[in-house]
């Protein structure tokens, strides 16, 4: 099968390489419930040498920046409570964390998470984190750009793979709230 964007050796629907993927993202795709069908998720086999974006679209090019998206997690905080939240945003932009994040979660202060929390709080690899297989109870803020993104390039839960995703899709992930402005 050929990929919807980029040029890519190898492209399946993502519930024909669960055995690729770490357990938490091959169970949310095992158990898809939202508007777009699992198969429409396409996972691309990619070398995680290259994994970070800049390295990435350097190799698989230019074009892909704008249709990549980036997954990172944060922390609000209010009276020494902590909320864990993902953020998705394209990669040409930055999650305002400081701003739009820090008031989504009605946090006094918001950052991004160590690498440690990152990964054990996921069951993902750095480098990978994908807001599909996400923990259920965290909220998952998405830009509305992202959405509007015809499809989407993003971390697979493994430095190795991405997976190619309708943006659409992003607006049916449990917890998932779309906001406008959230990427910078």
């Amino acid at each position: 099968m050929r990929a919807p964007i980029g040029s890519f050796d190898e492209a399946r629907p993502a519930p024909d390489r669960l055995d690729l993927l770490v357990p938490p993202v091959a169970d949310a795709v095992r158990n898809w419930t939202g508007d777009v069908p699992a198969d429409q998720l396409i996972y691309v086999d990619t070398d995680p040498e290259i994994a970070d974006t800049a390295d990435f679209v350097a190799h698989h090019g230019e074009e892909l920046l704008r249709q990549s998206a980036n997954c990172v997690l944060v922390a609000g905080k209010r009276a020494g409570e902590a909320t864990l939240a993902a953020c998705v945003v394209l990669s040409h932009t930055r999650a305002d964390v400081n701003g739009v994040v820090r008031k989504h979660l009605g946090a006094r202060k918001a950052s991004f998470v160590s690498r440690e929390t990152a990964t054990g709080q996921t069951g993902m690899e750095y480098g990978g984190i994908t807001p599909v297989g996400l923990p259920a109870a965290w909220p998952v803020l998405v830009d509305s750009a992202v959405v509007d993104t015809p499809w989407v390039l993003i971390g697979s839960g493994r430095r190795r793979g991405k997976l190619i995703v309708p943006g659409k899709a992003f607006a049916g992930l449990p917890n998932a709230v779309v906001l406008e402005g959230l990427g910078a």
